[in-house]
């Protein structure tokens, strides 16, 4: 689930690329340590109260008494770390084409948090079984992330866990096109957090985070969230707050 741009005329022309959209100048922020991109670290990190704060340019979406999170639905997402022989990788799926919301976006598995669901931490496990197939029983679950509200009014909570050894992918292919994992040390690297802006015809601009690995392009909601694991990680160092 990935965070659109509409314009106050409706949704975006076809011809969108979010890729194209201007970059803007970012804030130089510290590397984080490689002590920080192991599994033992961040499951540390999660286990103590760490002070941190969201990335500032989107700290409204945050807010728990925003009063647009009243009326939101609520869903749940979960951020699949997986250990490899080179270093932690996080899985993403893309959306398939044919799907009416986000089509063809890069994503965390994930979805609405049904009646059914105990909390947020189920409704994300749920999920990532009915859309990658893979089992509860492989899932660690380390922690939870602040809530997002986007702008298709979903309150979107992430969910961080582990893939333990032996999970398998399935992919449902109504909804998934296609599974892929990138290293955690590129997605966490801030020199490579691109900020977009894009001004509309109205005279307005909205501000974007993307990450580009390889053809992927992944931005929107699901950059913001990997901003804010990076913050996450880094007051955890005593880098940030």
């Amino acid at each position: 689930m990935t965070l659109p741009l509409p314009s106050p005329a409706g949704p975006r022309p076809a011809t969108f690329d979010p890729a194209l959209q201007p970059v803007l100048p970012g804030i130089p922020l510290p590397p984080l340590p490689a002590e920080c991109l192991r599994l033992d670290y961040i499951r540390d990190a999660f286990g103590r109260a760490v002070d941190w704060q969201v990335e500032p340019l989107f700290a409204q979406a945050f807010l728990p008494d925003n009063p647009a999170s009243a009326q939101a639905r609520h869903a749940a997402v979960l951020m699949p770390l997986v250990q490899r022989a080179d270093g932690l990788h996080v899985l993403f799926t893309r959306r398939a084409a044919h799907l009416h919301h986000h089509a063809g976006q890069i994503s965390f598995p994930g979805g609405r948090i049904e009646p059914t669901d105990a909390s947020a931490v189920e409704a994300a496990i749920r999920e990532t079984r009915e859309e990658i197939g893979v089992d509860r029983q492989f899932v660690q679950v380390m922690g939870v992330q602040p809530a997002l509200l986007t702008t298709t009014r979903f309150l979107m909570t992430p969910v961080v866990g582990e893939l333990l050894p032996g999970f398998h992918v399935q992919a449902d292919q109504s909804e998934v096109a296609e599974v892929f994992e990138v290293p955690l040390a590129v997605l966490m690297d801030p020199t490579q957090h691109r900020l977009h802006q894009l001004q509309t015809a109205w005279g307005h601009g909205r501000c974007y985070f993307s990450v580009r690995w390889q053809s992927y392009f992944i931005w929107g909601a699901t950059a913001i969230l990997l901003r804010n694991f990076y913050y996450f990680l880094a007051a955890s160092a005593g880098l940030q707050r």
